[in-house]
């Protein structure tokens, strides 16, 4: 089996799926690609088991089949290399695997491709097509909020919930929560499913100019099909927490502020805050937000004004200034608004000015102290 390449495009290629790759994977064929071959297009297959990630390119081949190649002495091969004309061929008795290229010739030791994980078909259950704008803006909105426990695995994912006209996506770790909901075109009934985190990275990574995502799923797996990209992953059993139960419906203390001056601000006052707690305290009264925070431990302390607009009664609440940090380097609009209704409970913030078509919410909980 012979075929022939460029070297950065299929090094292009390979590094998309390489993300699918472990370290220390269940079978030792799992460290290797799968190339498929048929009528002059490679087929390039990557997996976990749990998520496989398959791409397309095209090739000069003179036959079709298959093998397993291991893919870091493959991907630092052709990193080495500058961009040129690349020829495999393969000696499908031994199933050595012979590289070619302008400087030399590069043995590896590849593996027949039948051992290889059968790949994942697609679901034909349910369907949807989504604008790829909406589906980078809900992964990067959503996937910071996500928990790290295991012990609560449906939180270590994104929640997708597909309605008639209407597509909601849901992070949380049970201290911060996001809603994103867009407007869509799609008539489908209402269908959801929890998709784990490491997939959600590696199509935000890999998502590339083409107008929209097809997604087939069924009750256990997903599939994610794009340009020349494909990735089937596993998803994340159980029951989604109720999410609409801890968002406050009453809040009326509303607060807005340029974003950049809030943002900066938290970062300055972060710095001299309690490392444990990272807690820092805002006090809104008329126009003017507070920020202070202290550490007892080091005798550290440090307190801001800012100016604000503010509708509501004078309030102190403390919040987890990490968590106030990492919602708003997210956002992107010039102001923000942040609703609050009592010290105890959570608060809210939003872009100031949101796309008719769109609704993002960030909720955040307060610290639990004494803040008088």
């Amino acid at each position: 089996m012979k075929f022939s390449t460029s070297s950065s495009q299929l090094l292009k290629h390979l590094q998309i799926a390489s993300g699918a790759i472990t370290n220390n994977p269940v079978l030792p064929i799992l460290e290797d690609f799968l190339f498929t071959i048929k009528d002059n297009r490679l087929k390039i297959t990557a997996s976990d088991l749990d998520t496989t990630i398959i791409t397309h390119i095209d090739i000069t081949a003179e036959k079709d089949g298959s093998i397993a190649i291991p893919a870091k002495i493959l991907t630092e091969t052709l990193k080495a290399l500058p961009e040129q004309p690349v020829s495999f061929e393969v000696d499908e008795s031994s199933n050595h695997v012979t590289l070619t290229s302008a400087y030399g010739t590069y043995k590896l030791s590849g593996e027949n491709g039948v051992d290889f994980p059968e790949t994942p078909e697609s679901p034909t259950d349910e369907e949807i097509v989504i604008p790829t704008d909406i589906l980078a803006s809900a992964i990067t909105n959503t996937l910071f909020a996500t928990s790290n426990d295991d012990l609560r695995p449906t939180m270590t994912g994104v929640y997708f919930l597909f309605e008639e006209g209407k597509a909601t996506f849901v992070a949380t770790d049970a201290h911060k929560l996001v809603k994103y909901s867009r407007s869509i075109d799609n008539e489908a009934v209402s269908s959801s499913f929890i998709m784990p985190k490491k997939a959600l990275n590696l199509i935000k990574s890999s998502l590339s100019n083409t107008d929209e995502v097809r997604i087939s799923f069924n009750k256990s797996n997903a599939f994610f099909t794009f340009g020349h990209f494909q990735m089937a992953c596993r998803l994340i059993e159980g029951r989604y927490p109720d999410y609409n139960m801890v968002i406050p419906v009453n809040n009326p203390n509303l607060m807005t502020i340029h974003r950049t001056d809030f943002l900066n601000s938290l970062k300055r006052i972060a710095i001299y805050a309690n490392k444990t707690t990272n807690q820092v305290l805002i006090q809104i009264d008329g126009e003017q937000l507070h920020i202070s925070s202290q550490d007892l431990d080091f005798s550290n302390e440090a307190q801001e004004t800012i100016t604000c607009t503010y509708d509501g009664v004078p309030i102190q609440i403390a919040f987890n200034a990490k968590f106030l940090i990492e919602m708003l380097t997210i956002l992107s609009s010039t102001d923000v608004t942040l609703e609050l209704s009592e010290p105890n409970r959570a608060g809210v913030i939003r872009p100031a000015e949101q796309d008719p078509a769109s609704d993002l919410l960030m909720l955040v909980m307060p610290v639990m102290v004494n803040v008088q």
